[in-house]
């Protein structure tokens, strides 16, 4: 797909939104994913669903491996809204995903405002799930962890893709899981496009609640297709009362990275503008 036809998608899935970023806390019990309800009318593929299965996520592994060589700049915007749908408070990062000299793999923060959010905050599984749910990669690696269904062929933009409705088998303590729905390009069988949350056991008397999210890919290097933007736009309902949200979440400025040494994820480095530390 052309730069130009990705445009003309993302405008559309830029309609009603101004900003939004990622997952949020305040309380206890975990918010039941909403069903998905899919425009794709259901039919079988020309292949076998297994075989449709067992390639794009070949391709996914390919993929995951190349962006892990990639250098590229992440923004992430949390707003939260009162019952007036104002903007009540804001949360913001700016970070580049580099590489140390050593060939180490690292997140360094290049721009942070103190948040002004008031009722929610951001935790652990929201970390989780900005670094490996919303760029969600389904590999083969990951396939034995979940349950997958064919739901059927759809038209995005216009490209023509398989559905598939994608649940975890069981959940891990520790583990973060996508559950939703993927859209995979019938001739490159990768992920171009995916609707769900992240899902993962909670802690006894704990109320974390986590939006549902859309994410959409375009290919970057004329071959793998690589996440450029994630929104969100959900009402969160907490034991305290419902709070509504937007995220947006943008990848951009990708560069690949040479090198020969072994690539490892080192952590987070803070590197931000004076004036951000000032404020705190």
């Amino acid at each position: 797909m052309s730069t130009y036809h990705f445009a003309r998608f993302l405008v559309r899935a830029f309609a009603g939104i101004s900003l939004g970023l990622f997952a949020l806390s305040v309380g206890q019990a975990q918010q039941a994913p909403a069903k998905v309800q899919a425009s794709a009318t259901a039919s079988n593929p020309s292949i076998p669903v297994d075989e449709i299965i067992q390639k794009f996520a070949a391709k996914e592994l390919e993929f995951k491996r190349a962006r892990d060589n990639y250098t590229y700049r992440q923004t992430v915007r949390v707003l939260e809204l009162d019952d007036d749908g104002a903007v009540r408070g804001r949360y913001e990062m700016v970070s580049d995903i580099i590489f140390s000299p050593s060939g180490k793999r690292m997140e360094r923060v290049v721009r942070a405002p103190m948040s002004t959010l008031k009722r929610i905050s951001l935790d652990p599984g929201d970390e989780q799930d900005l670094r490996n749910v919303q760029p969600f990669v389904l590999t083969t690696e990951d396939i034995p962890k979940y349950n997958i269904s064919y739901v059927g062929p759809q038209k995005v933009d216009e490209l023509d893709t398989y559905v598939f409705a994608v649940k975890p088998k069981k959940l891990e303590p520790g583990q973060r899981y996508f559950e939703g729905q993927i859209w995979v390009d019938q001739q490159d069988l990768q992920i171009v496009k995916t609707y769900g949350k992240g899902v993962g056991l909670q802690k006894k008397g704990s109320d974390h609640q986590y939006p549902r999210f859309e994410t959409y890919r375009d290919q970057i290097d004329g071959k793998y297709w690589f996440p450029v933007y994630t929104r969100a736009d959900d009402v969160l309902h907490f034991q305290t009362g419902d709070q509504r949200v937007r995220m947006t979440v943008k990848y951009e400025d990708y560069k690949q990275f040479k090198s020969q040494v072994g690539i490892e994820y080192e952590g987070v480095v803070n590197d931000k503008k004076p004036e951000d530390e000032k404020k705190k």
